[in-house]
């Protein structure tokens, strides 16, 4: 399997150290549609503002891509688009299979609110001093799973690969659901586990969220 690989920070270089096959794309080698088109499949962690530049070359270069870029939005009805050029492509706003554990603690949570009259819903998270995005794509993500009212509030500091916090908190407890990454290695591990998911040609077209992905997987 070829990996075409765009943008080589803190987690993409790290991309290098999992996978054999990779080819590294920046801004002394820049990708193009031609170029991508010799590629089974295309990694990208770069930052949110400069994937989403890319996304019209990608489509135009026709390989499936694996996305961990977070803080952009998706153009409208791209899912659709996906789908008609019969494309593959996994997002994720962490690659971690222990998040996708957290998500299913968290759905289980909402689902058990009801038993709380007085309760408040909040989420912390701690990043390093250099992502730029905040509240983080994680952070989103959880407030999502929970479907609940609940204050984000977000750190910067050192090089903390990422920490982050779920508290409820009634007038009697407190309960916390917590998921801190210990090396940035789990985020390409999980992006070139869903490289290979693709090459293998195990997704229908269109666009896919890497924890619904691997929760299907796992239903097998």
């Amino acid at each position: 399997m070829k990996i075409a690989l765009l943008g080589k920070g803190k987690t993409g270089s790290k991309v290098l150290e999992v996978a054999t096959d990779v080819t590294v794309f920046d801004s002394t080698h820049r990708p193009t549609a031609q170029g991508l088109r010799g590629f089974d499949v295309i990694i990208s962690f770069l930052p949110g503002d400069a994937f989403r530049e890319l996304i019209p070359m990608l489509v135009e270069a026709s390989r499936p891509v694996v996305t961990g870029s977070t803080g952009f939005a998706w153009p409208e009805n791209f899912d659709h688009t996906l789908r008609e050029k019969n494309l593959a492509w996994i997002f994720a706003t962490n690659f971690s299979l222990g998040v996708v554990v957290l998500k299913q603690l968290i759905e289980k949570l909402h689902q058990v609110e009801h038993l709380f009259t007085e309760k408040t819903f909040s989420i912390h998270e701690v990043h390093h001093t250099k992502k730029l995005d905040a509240p983080s794509g994680t952070a989103l993500s959880m407030k999502e799973w929970l479907g609940s009212p609940c204050e984000i509030t977000s750190e910067r500091t050192g090089d903390v690969v990422g920490l982050h916090t779920l508290t409820l908190e009634t007038p009697g407890e407190i309960l916390r659901l917590e998921h801190d990454a210990k090396d940035r290695r789990l985020f390409a591990e999980g992006a070139v586990w869903s490289a290979k998911f693709l090459y293998q040609n195990q997704l229908p077209p269109g666009l896919h969220a890497f924890q619904k992905v691997v929760e299907r997987h796992l239903a097998l």
